[in-house]
C-alpha cells in the first residue's frame, strides 16, 4: 500500500518536474522543423532527449513528492503533440500514408470535443485507460522507426514494415482506446446527473 502522503497531488506549479515538462513542449517545434527539413537524425536526438526528460519528470515527481496537477496535464500532452508532430513531418514528406495520419489526428481531435463536454458538466479530465498507454507506446516505436528508416537507407526496407505495423497497431490501439473514453465521458455526465434527479426505482439501460 503506499503512503497517503506519497500519492497527494498539489496545486504547484514551479516544481522541478513540471520544468522538464515544459522544456519537453518546448523541444516540440525543434522536434518538427527538424523532422520538415529532412534532418532525421537530429530529431531522433530531440526526440530521445525528450524522452529522457519524460522518464525523468515522472521519477522526480514520486521520488520528490512533487506530483502536481498541472504534471498531470502537460505528460499526455506532451505526448499527443510530439505524435501529432511526427504525424506532421512525415506525412509532409509523403513518409506515412496520409490516411494513417488523418485517423490519428482526428481521435484526438475527438479527445479535445469530450474534454469541452466534460468541463461544461464540471467533470475534471478522464483517467488515462491502459489501452492508450498501450496505443502511445506502440506509436512511439511505429514513428521514430519510420524516422530511422528516412535517416539510415539501407536498413529502410527491413525496418519500414515494422515501423508501419507499430503505426497501424498504435492507430488501432488509439481509437479503442478513444471508444473507451467516450463511453467513460457518458457514464460521468449520467452518474452527475442521478443526485439531481432524485431516487428512482428504474434502471437506465
Amino acid at each position: 500500500m503506499g503512503n497517503s502522503r506519497d500519492d497527494e497531488v498539489s496545486d504547484r506549479i514551479v516544481t522541478i518536474p513540471n520544468l522538464l515538462s515544459f522544456l519537453r513542449l518546448g523541444l516540440v517545434p525543434v522536434f518538427l522543423i527538424l523532422l520538415v527539413e529532412g534532418n532525421d537524425v537530429a530529431a531522433l536526438i530531440v526526440l530521445a532527449v525528450s524522452g529522457l526528460t519524460d522518464f525523468l519528470d515522472g521519477f522526480l515527481a514520486r521520488r520528490l513528492n512533487q506530483v502536481t496537477r498541472l504534471g498531470q496535464i502537460l505528460d499526455p500532452a506532451a505526448d499527443r503533440l510530439y505524435i501529432v508532430a511526427a504525424l506532421l513531418g512525415l506525412g509532409w514528406r509523403d513518409l506515412i500514408p496520409f490516411w494513417l495520419a488523418v485517423v490519428i489526428i482526428a481521435r484526438d481531435i475527438m479527445l479535445l470535443v469530450l474534454g469541452g463536454v466534460l468541463a461544461k458538466h464540471g467533470i475534471g479530465a478522464l483517467p488515462v485507460v491502459k489501452t492508450g498507454k498501450a496505443a502511445t507506446a506502440a506509436l512511439f516505436v511505429g514513428l521514430p522507426l519510420l524516422m530511422l528508416s528516412a535517416a539510415v537507407p539501407t536498413i529502410g526496407d527491413a525496418v519500414l514494415p515494422i515501423a508501419l505495423g507499430f503505426s497501424l497497431l498504435g492507430a488501432v490501439l488509439y481509437w479503442a482506446a478513444g471508444i473507451i473514453y467516450i463511453i467513460q465521458t457518458r457514464r460521468m455526465i449520467h452518474d452527475r446527473s442521478v443526485p439531481e434527479s432524485g431516487s428512482s426505482d428504474t434502471l437506465d439501460m
